[in-house]
């Protein structure tokens, strides 16, 4: 099965362009993604990316396998879930997810019971800690939430999906200046510290040292960007991979001195349950939606 995962890999590179957010999105390190593509470019005796700095982009033998690849292994998911008995009544699945996330997880969910109609997929919205402890207590199957980096318990399990890097997002027509000087001269929206995107947030600011001139704290990323965009002030906001602030011409989207910083939005599920297949072909559909 090593060369279905190669495949799997291989497309992650394709959607995002670089060995390091595939390696993320994999649960691999990038050096173990560069050793799958040199394996796949041998087995195929042909090279398949063009590589620029950190950059990677499909050259046309890549562009050409692309979609065989992407077919066998949509033929392998389905496979799995005839084994997983998603051909049968599995019974109604519940999964939660962060307000951010809920429109790509509804659609993720709906590509999967247009292929599977029996399915009995729920979903609901709440914050990240509340989810966590319905999943751990049995009341939920599964949450796409924020990572905090902390340590879950053993009756849990984490899948990454995807991440999306802290910005700061400042009003469009401010006199431009560099991020330290636009937090400590404008008026700073901050998100929630009691939500973990919140937290997350708050880390990247200390570790950073950035002074920022406290004026509002709001649980509303979109509640945020609004201000933003009427000039009430500036905020440390994680880039939504489904925003249009970066064409939003009353926006400005400026990354942060360590561009590094970044929320990381994953599954969490209990270690061991019977709709697994299910989550596992959900989250699969949300990385094509994302």
């Amino acid at each position: 099965m090593s060369t279905l995962r190669f495949l799997r890999t291989f497309a992650a590179v394709a959607r995002h362009g670089s060995f390091a957010v595939a390696a993320e999105q994999m649960a691999l390190t990038q050096s173990a993604v560069s050793m799958q593509m040199r394996a796949l470019e041998t087995e195929f005796k042909h090279e398949l990316f063009d590589r620029c700095g950190r950059k990677v982009m499909l050259n046309a033998m890549g562009k050409s396998l692309l979609p065989h690849a992407q077919q066998l292994l949509s033929l392998y998911d389905a496979m799995r879930m005839v084994a997983g008995g998603l051909e049968e009544d599995v019974g109604p699945v519940s999964i939660g997810a962060v307000e951010s996330v809920v429109g790509a997880l509804a659609e993720a969910a709906a590509h999967l019971k247009i292929a599977r109609p029996n399915l009995d997929v729920r979903i609901m919205a709440a914050k990240s800690v509340d989810l966590a402890a319905r999943v751990d207590s049995g009341e939920i199957d599964a949450a796409v939430i924020i990572d905090t980096l902390g340590r879950r318990p053993a009756s849990v399990q984490w899948t990454p999906v995807y991440s999306e890097p802290l910005v700061l997002l400042a009003n469009a027509t401010m006199v431009p200046e560099s991020v330290p000087e636009l937090l400590k001269s404008q008026r700073f929206l901050r998100f929630d510290r009691t939500q973990r995107t919140g937290i997350v947030i708050d880390r990247a600011i200390r570790k950073q040292r950035l002074k920022v001139n406290e004026f509002l704290e709001l649980n509303s990323l979109e509640g945020i960007a609004e201000l933003v965009r009427q000039g009430i002030g500036v905020a440390v906001v994680p880039l939504l991979r489904r925003s249009s602030w970066m064409c939003d011409d009353a926006l400005r989207v400026m990354p942060l001195p360590q561009p590094d910083a970044k929320r990381i939005v994953g599954m969490l599920e209990r270690a061991e349950h019977g709709k697994m297949a299910v989550t596992t072909a959900i989250v699969r559909h949300l990385q094509d939606v994302i």
